[in-house]
C-alpha cells in the first residue's frame, strides 16, 4: 500500500467514520506510522489525546502500566460524556468494568473470573463449542443459498457460548444482542439508541438494571455458572460492589461474543477476498490454529484503548506531560511494517504473527482462549462442509471508534 502526504492524518483515529472506510482509514495509518507515529489530536467534540500508531510503543505503553494507567480515561468517547462517565463514577452508579480498573485492585477482581477463562477450564466448554458450531453452521445450510451471515450466523453463535457460560437464559439472549449493539454501536446510525450521552447512559442503565437482579438472584441460590462465581466472589472477606458485579457482568456478556463475532465474520470476508487463502486452508486444516491468529491480527476487532501518564515522560522523543492521554491504534500496531512481513497481504500460515489483538500486558484479553477456541471451532466446521462462497452484495461496517468490524455480510454459498 502506497503512503500518501495527508494533513491531519491522525484525526481518522477520531472519526467513526473511518472505521467503516478501511482503505481510509489504513491510508492514513500507514502514512502516520511512516511520518509522524506519535500524533497529537484536538478535534471536537473530543479531548485532546497522543495517537500512538507503532506496534513497538504500543506493548511499551501497555507493559509500564503504572506509568500509564487506565483511569480516568480507559476509552476514546467525546468530552460530554465523558464527564457523564465520569460524575456516575464519582457517585458510585456508573459503570466500572476491568478496563476501568488499575493495579492492584484491577487484580484482583480479574482473578474473580480468571479461572474460568483458563485453558484447562476450557477444555471441558470444547465439546459444547463445536456443538454450538455445528449448530450454527446447519442454520447457514437451512438458510438457503443466499444469508446475511453476520446478522444470522455470527452475532449470534458467539454470543450463545458467552451467555450459556454466564448461565443466562435462552431467552434473554436477543436482548443482551440488542444492548450490546447499542453500546458498541453508538455512533453508528443503525444500532445506536439516540445521539445524546443521556441515551447512552440509558443504555448502560438497562445493562445494570438486569445484572442487578441476576446479581440477586445468584447470591439467594447459587448456581454453577460463571454469574454466579462472580456474584458470590469475595474480595478481603467481602462481596464486590454491586456496581463492580454488574459490571464484571456487562465485560463479558458484551466483548466476550461481540469481539469473536467481528473475527469470524471479519475472517470469511478475508477468505472470500482471497481464494488462494481459502484453498489452501481447506487442503491443510492444519493451518487453522496460524489462521485464527491471523484473521484477529486482520480484523482487530478491538479498535483502541487509551492510558493516561502518571507523569512526565515522551515516546519516541515526543514529550507527553502528566495527566496527558494516549490513544493506543491497535489496528494500526497490527499492520506494522517493522512487525509483519507484508502486512497488508491475508497469510493463513503467518507463524510469526506478534499481533496485539488481544492486547497486551496485564490488560491482555481474559477470554482470548476462548475466542480462539470460538474461531477455531467454527471454521473447523465450515470449511469441510463448503463447496461453493462469494459475496451477494457489498458488505458494510459499523462506524465506531472502539470495538467492531462488518455489520452485514450478504453471501451465496453451497454446502454440504
Amino acid at each position: 500500500m502506497s503512503t500518501p502526504t495527508m494533513e491531519n492524518a491522525a484525526e481518522v483515529l477520531a472519526d467513526p467514520s473511518a472505521y467503516a472506510d478501511e482503505p481510509r482509514l489504513h491510508a492514513a495509518l500507514t502514512h502516520l506510522r511512516a511520518h509522524e507515529p506519535v500524533s497529537l489530536v484536538d478535534l471536537a467534540p473530543y479531548r485532546p489525546f497522543w495517537a500512538i500508531t507503532k506496534h513497538a510503543d504500543i506493548m511499551e505503553i501497555e507493559r509500564a502500566n503504572a506509568l500509564w494507567i487506565n483511569e480516568p480515561r480507559p476509552l476514546l468517547v467525546p468530552a460530554e460524556l465523558d464527564d457523564l462517565t465520569r460524575a456516575q463514577a464519582d457517585a458510585g452508579i456508573g459503570l466500572r468494568t476491568l478496563i476501568n480498573m488499575d493495579d492492584p485492585h484491577h487484580r484482583v477482581v480479574r482473578a474473580v473470573g480468571a479461572d474460568w477463562f483458563r485453558p484447562k477450564a476450557l477444555r471441558a466448554l470444547k465439546a459444547r463449542v463445536d456443538e454450538l458450531a455445528k449448530i450454527y453452521v446447519d442454520k447457514m445450510l437451512a438458510a438457503g443459498p443466499e444469508c446475511d451471515f453476520v446478522q444470522e450466523v455470527a452475532v449470534n453463535y458467539p454470543l450463545h457460548v458467552i451467555l450459556s457460560l454466564l448461565g443466562l437464559p435462552e431467552s434473554d439472549f436477543p436482548r443482551m444482542l440488542k444492548l450490546t449493539q447499542e453500546l458498541f454501536g453508538g455512533d453508528d446510525d443503525e444500532f445506536r439508541r439516540g445521539s445524546s450521552p443521556e441515551e447512552l447512559m440509558a443504555v448502560m442503565a438497562d445493562f445494570l438494571g438486569y445484572f442487578h437482579h441476576l446479581t440477586t438472584s445468584r447470591r439467594d441460590h447459587p448456581t454453577e455458572d460463571l454469574a454466579s462465581a462472580i456474584a458470590n466472589a469475595r474480595i478481603d472477606g467481602e462481596f464486590l460492589s454491586d456496581i463492580e458485579t454488574s459490571s464484571y457482568y456487562v465485560i463479558i456478556a458484551t466483548a466476550g461474543h461481540d469481539t469473536t463475532s467481528a473475527t469470524i465474520s471479519g475472517g470469511l470476508l478475508a477468505l472470500i477476498e482471497h481464494p488462494e487463502e481459502l484453498h489452501r486452508l481447506r487442503t491443510d486444516p492444519g493451518l487453522m490454529s496460524t489462521a485464527t491468529e491471523e484473521m484477529v491480527r486482520w480484523v482487530t476487532p478491538v479498535k483502541e484503548f487509551m492510558r493516561t501518564a502518571t507523569q512526565d515522560t515522551s515516546v519516541r522523543g515526543v514529550p507527553i506531560a502528566a495527566g496527558e492521554s494516549a490513544l493506543l491504534s491497535y489496528v494500526s500496531g497490527n499492520r506494522d511494517e517493522d512487525v509483519f512481513d507484508d502486512p497488508f497481504r491475508f497469510d493463513v500460515s503467518r507463524d510469526t504473527n506478534k499481533h496485539i489483538g488481544f492486547g497486551h500486558g496485564v490488560h491482555f484479553c481474559l477470554g482470548a482462549t476462548l475466542a480462539r477456541m470460538e474461531v477455531n471451532s467454527f471454521f473447523s466446521e465450515l470449511l469441510p462442509r463448503l463447496e461453493s462462497i462469494e459475496l451477494a452484495a457489498p458488505p458494510a461496517f459499523i462506524a465506531t471508534t472502539f470495538v467492531g468490524g462488518l455489520k452485514h455480510l450478504p453471501i451465496r454459498l453451497s454446502l454440504r
